[in-house]
């Protein structure tokens, strides 16, 4: 992360206490209460005012900081079903709450629904442009997607996974306990992802902060570990032979390389963290009929197809195979905003700075 968003996000509490998101205070005050009427509306007909609603605004247009292919794959779904164009701009998770927070301020936001991770759906709604929906869907979510302030919703969950490749590391000698990373037979073998401190912050909360944080100083300082800055190129380092084995992984993307036949595995060392994806409406969403038709259906047939590509869904509609045995500890997003400074530190200090 940049050294600018970390920043901005370090303060987003504090600030949002302070001055009102100036984009939303320049916006007409009947737009924001004509989505906050719709979005809380829960009578009998409201698909159907979504529906007829959505149908003549005929678009909606989505910020999405998580991945191209996957949202495209739930986007095309629903234009096909109801003949709503989605209008999407892509970039990182910080990128995308960066850009929200700067057209906000400056007054000319055009957006309609975000699709973020966590602790940036957070942000923004610490930043007051999220307005609070009363969704059908949320009786069927599981209890920690859907925050009380309701102005975002996990759809999705991506666990932090261990990988390997299988030429190089045998199965019979994958590590069972993060102790077991001490052994010499890892030296020059690990690699990390470059901001992983949300993981290793739960971690440390599971196994006991003085406990982890010697542990992994012990580990660094044995075998040494290889630093690389994003999951995907650290699962391609892995399939390229460079990191034999790597210690945060999103799951969904080496299953999808290991479907694909590349020579990658995946484990767990238990306990297993995970962080939630998530969907929120904008307080002054220009097409508040499309938004809410869509953010229903991330929250229901959007997570049926994530789930055929591996993601983790959240409501028990859909019931999914994949790391369904497994037991996961969701990354608090809140805590994650709070407690951004002093994660950073640890991480870098125990890990990424002296690693080798």
């Amino acid at each position: 992360m940049n050294p600018v968003l970390r920043k901005l996000i370090l303060f987003l509490p504090l600030f949002a206490l302070q001055v009102p998101a100036a984009g939303l205070a320049q916006q007409p005050a009947k737009a924001a209460t004509a989505v906050a009427e719709l979005a809380l509306y829960e009578g009998p007909d409201r698909m159907q005012r979504l529906v007829e609603g959505a149908k003549k605004e005929g678009e909606l247009t989505v910020y999405e900081g998580i991945t191209n292919a996957d949202f495209m794959l739930a986007s095309d779904a629903f234009t096909k079903k109801y003949g709503i164009k989605v209008k999407i701009w892509r970039s990182s998770s910080e990128n995308v709450l960066a850009r929200i927070v700067g057209e906000e301020r400056a007054g000319r936001s055009e957006i309609d629904l975000v699709e973020n991770a966590a602790a940036e759906m957070e942000a923004l709604h610490r930043e007051r442009v999220l307005q609070a929906v009363n969704s059908p869907e949320f009786a069927h979510l599981m209890p920690q997607a859907v925050p009380p302030h309701r102005e975002w919703a996990g759809h999705g969950i991506m666990a932090i996974v261990q990988g390997y490749n299988p030429k190089l590391v045998k199965k019979e000698e994958l590590p069972k306990s993060y102790q077991d990373l001490l052994d010499p037979r890892w030296k020059g073998r690990l690699g990390i992802e470059a901001n992983d401190q949300a993981w290793f912050a739960t971690l440390s909360g599971k196994l006991g902060e003085e406990t982890t944080h010697k542990l992994f100083g012990n580990i660094v300082a044995t075998n040494g570990i290889s630093v690389r800055k994003g999951h995907t190129l650290l699962a391609k380092l892995l399939v390229a032979g460079e990191v034999p084995l790597g210690l945060t992984l999103y799951s969904d993307k080496v299953e999808e390389m290991r479907k694909k036949g590349e020579p990658i595995e995946w484990f767990t060392i238990p306990p297993t963290i995970a962080l939630f994806v998530g969907v929120g409406i904008m307080k002054t969403a220009p097409h508040p009929h499309a938004a809410l038709l869509f953010y229903d259906f991330m929250l229901n047939e959007g997570q049926r197809l994530l789930a055929s590509i591996y993601y983790i869904p959240t409501t028990d509609k859909v019931d999914s195979p994949f790391m369904k045995n497994v037991p996961l500890t969701i990354v608090d997003p809140a805590q994650s905003l709070d407690m951004q400074a002093k994660w950073v530190k640890a991480y870098e200090e125990i890990v990424t700075k002296r690693a080798k």
